[in-house]
């Protein structure tokens, strides 16, 4: 009997490390906390969802500008949310100690597990993600990474060989919901190739309850465009297909989605 307790009690001291006090994803995500204060910054003007000509053309302007990082800045949300934590009661380091971190973390796998509290890389004197970039912009936009080498990303080509598959669009949308439900978030590559009126990245990280008898699903995106709030894609059960949600840069509607950042050269 004195076993059987003793037992019992090391169940019970192994759950809580696991999922007390060392779990790695201690906290739900929150846009507000978890997200880049800045935005990825089109390289054309927009109006109605359509291109009207190329923004910014002044020369300090211009070179300033912070564009195509989507999906830069997509990942690196993913891995300041399981590879970092911040402790705002410490100093911050100086730009060179802070550009060192935050180029370890933008090397480190994003489709690997959550760290631990104790593995995880540490930001001093900030208390999160979004209190970081607004306060150090530019520090992260100059070492969270590049954006050109995105355009030949090999998991990109799929929209060639799988635009007319909509067999292809639903193992999509399977693996956008078992990731979500096992606590993961969904990196997508959105495109409506051959068209080009959407050609994006996005993080989708939770769900909206359905209407009793609708046959959409509504998930909820962090869109590196829109820093202000979180925005919405959907999918139709009926149609089989993704919708993304009208802004400036895009006129709404169909899209396809394209896991990227969930394996090894995807």
């Amino acid at each position: 009997m004195i076993r059987r307790k003793a037992q019992r009690g090391a169940w019970w001291v192994a759950w809580l490390v696991a999922f007390g006090t060392g779990s790695a994803m201690a906290q739900p995500f929150r846009f507000d906390r978890d997200t880049l204060s800045f935005a990825n910054s089109t390289v054309f003007e927009y109006g109605g969802g359509y291109a009207q000509g190329r923004a910014g053309t002044g020369g300090t302007e211009k070179a300033r500008r912070y564009t195509r990082r989507c999906f830069v800045m997509s990942r690196s949300v993913l891995q300041f949310y399981q590879f970092a934590r911040f402790d705002s009661k410490t100093a911050p380091l100086d730009d060179q100690a802070l550009a060192q971190r935050v180029r370890a973390l933008s090397r480190m796998q994003p489709w690997k597990p959550a760290l631990s509290e104790k593995e995880r890389i540490v930001f001093p004197g900030y208390a999160s993600l979004r209190q970081l970039s607004s306060a150090r912009a530019r520090i992260l936009q100059e070492n969270l990474g590049l954006g050109w080498p995105t355009y030949t990303r090999l998991g990109n080509y799929r929209m060639f060989f799988k635009r007319d598959d909509r067999g292809y669009q639903e193992k999509m949308h399977a693996v956008l919901d078992r990731t979500l439900k096992q606590g993961g978030f969904f990196v997508a590559y959105l495109s409506d190739y051959p068209h080009f009126r959407i050609n994006h990245s996005i993080l989708v990280y939770g769900q909206r309850p359905s209407r009793s008898g609708s046959k959409v699903e509504h998930y909820i995106v962090y869109d590196p465009n829109h820093p202000d709030g979180p925005r919405e894609l959907k999918w139709s059960n009926a149609l089989r297909v993704f919708n993304f949600q009208k802004d400036e840069e895009f006129p709404g509607g169909f899209t396809k989605v394209y896991q990227v950042y969930g394996k090894w050269l995807q």
